[in-house]
């Protein structure tokens, strides 16, 4: 048919239906809402909200609560919804938010660079017993956790804590979350060079600063001077490593763009290096370009390692360089391999002033109020003032005199904490589970613990390093990719047809030496029942087969599926 005015025979492809203009990122101009959090984060400021626990929520109870501040802006302030009692793995995706919703919290307590005193964890112990029902598990960041917290009882709990000098402020949300750091920052006696300064300024400076409190998504630091690179530097969105600068000596090698979750990456070096003072500078240029050039239209895409995935290190730099530092950086070189397989310090060391630290081994990180006290009195009573916490889900006792340690070790070995643990106890870490995590499928920590207690009895021996994670979904909190043996839950039948508890299991994964993604076995699954039975036959096929030195993650990775079945 010929062409006519009113049809022309070419014509402008229109826009599709509901197209989106951009990723969202404000540097390009878009700055229009592009979805639900976006919108409640522009509508009022996060940080804001502490103000409306304070003064409303807390007299007025759960059900005064704003949806938007409930699961939302309330996590700038270190309070989650915690999982209401007796719904199992099977409706975690079926149910609304509502359905899920507990009227009890989570609450996360801010640990930056893992640094306490002995007050302060008496203090988290008190808080744990008056008002958690005794709950308390170490994260892998760092920080406390505690649950079954009421609404009513926050302000209260606010005022202890910043009466020690700790607080929940940017725990959690869109916002540059905890500052990991060397636990032994200041006292190794092998240390390249004491991040701590930095550490503070970062803190100090921008930590509930509206100047950072909208990005995209959450933010992870990480800094450490040890050359035991005991931060899990390669998964952070920022992480300053510990290098020696031929000419200008101590410093950082700066990685950018690290995370896990279900896309996991490796953060990438910049082949940059950074002298301490300027540190939290540099800190501020990489927060800012994830602030101004993040995705910010899908919340899927909204971590900085998709933005360097398609930026690259070089074009990030320039951009870091020329929009933010206006300035250029010095080059330096990568840092060394780690010094140990083991990176977190349990175990009695040496300080770099004569006296030891004591690094020992809870069962997953899960701990509990009492105990956290007896823990701060015990190293008290030992002359020490200075604790800390791992990446690990572990602790450390600093300042311990050579006379004290022995008796310290023989305290903490009362409480259920190793000093001297196998490989197993070491090794093994769990997300916080079905028990009180939203989005999980699975139990996470009962079955750590349980798994820890069969392997040492059939598996005595067993003394390689092993790392084994397990995860309570798909998002990697407990980091399984990474892990020797990474258990991702899941539900799944079993030999006789019912739907039951299991793992996908993610097998080889490594940080620090050669690391790398955990290999995928297709088909490989097993049930909770079955765990123990099936890590004890991998781990005889690693023995069995293993060439002089290899380790778990070498042999995993040319091992037949037979063997790793």
């Amino acid at each position: 048919m010929a062409a006519t005015p009113e049809q022309p025979a070419t014509t402008t492809p229109r826009r599709k239906t509901g197209r989106h203009r951009g990723e969202g990122q404000w540097a390009m101009g878009h700055h229009t809402p592009l979805n639900g959090n976006e919108q409640f984060k522009k509508d009022d400021d996060a940080l804001n909200v502490r103000a409306r626990i304070e003064n409303i929520y807390s007299k007025r109870g759960f059900d005064s609560i704003d949806p938007n501040d409930l699961r939302g802006r309330m996590r700038w302030w270190g309070l989650y919804t915690q999982r209401k009692p007796g719904i199992d793995g099977g409706k975690t995706a079926v149910l609304e938010p509502e359905e899920l919703d507990d009227r009890f919290f989570m609450l996360r307590v801010r640990i930056d660079g893992g640094r306490l005193t002995s007050a302060q964890l008496r203090a988290i112990g008190e808080i744990s017993q008056q008002y958690a029902r005794g709950t308390a598990d170490i994260t892998d960041r760092q920080n406390i956790q505690l649950h079954w917290i009421a609404i009513e009882d926050v302000p209260a709990i606010w005022e202890k804590l910043e009466a020690v000098g700790l607080s929940t402020t940017e725990a959690c949300g869109d916002c540059p979350r905890v500052i990991i750091g060397s636990p032994v920052a200041g006292i190794a006696a092998d240390e390249i060079i004491d991040g701590t300064p930095a550490v503070d300024e970062i803190h100090e400076r921008y930590i509930g600063s509206k100047e950072f409190s909208n990005l995209p998504r959450k933010f992870k630091t990480a800094i450490s001077g040890s050359p035991v690179q005991d931060v899990v530097h390669e998964i952070n969105d920022i992480a300053f490593v510990g290098v020696e600068h031929p000419e200008h000596g101590a410093g950082f090698d700066l990685w950018v763009g690290g995370g896990l979750s279900t896309n996991p990456r490796f953060a990438e070096r910049l082949n940059a290096w950074v002298p301490l003072d300027e540190v939290p500078d540099v800190w501020a240029g990489v927060v800012g370009i994830f602030r101004d050039y993040g995705y910010r239209r899908l919340r899927t895409r909204a971590r900085l390692k998709f933005l360097m995935a398609d930026w690259g290190p070089a074009k990030f730099r320039q951009v870091l360089e020329e929009e933010y530092l206006k300035r250029p950086l010095l080059d330096g070189p990568a840092p060394a391999q780690p010094t140990s397989r083991w990176r977190d310090h349990i175990g009695v060391h040496e300080q770099n002033d004569g006296n030891f630290y004591v690094g020992f081994a809870p069962r997953v990180g899960r701990v509990d109020g009492s105990t956290l006290t007896k823990i701060a009195d015990l190293a008290a009573a030992h002359g020490s003032d200075r604790l800390r916490t791992t990446v690990e889900q572990k602790m450390i006792v600093l300042d311990v005199a050579p006379d004290q340690v022995d008796s310290l070790v023989e305290g903490l070995e009362a409480l259920d904490f190793q000093v001297r643990p196998s490989s197993f106890r070491r090794g093994t870490m769990a997300c916080t589970g079905i028990e009180f995590c939203k989005l999980a499928i699975v139990e996470t920590k009962a079955r750590g613990a349980a798994l820890i207690d069969e392997l040492e009895r059939r598996l005595p021996e067993f003394d390689e390093p092993l790392t084994i994670n397990i995860n309570g979904c798909p998002n990697a909190c407990a980091r399984i990719q990474t892990a020797d043996i990474g258990l991702k839950g899941q539900l799944m039948l079993d030999s006789e047809g019912n739907q039951v508890e299991g793992y996908q299991v993610h097998l080889g994964g490594a940080l620090g030496l050669e690391a790398g993604f955990g290999r995928k076995v297709r088909g490989l699954k097993v049930t909770s029942a079955e765990l123990p039975e099936y890590v004890e036959r991998v781990l005889s096929c690693y023995q069995d087969e293993r060439e002089e030195g290899e380790r778990f993650a070498t042999w995993a990775a040319r091992a037949t599926a037979e063997s790793l079945s």
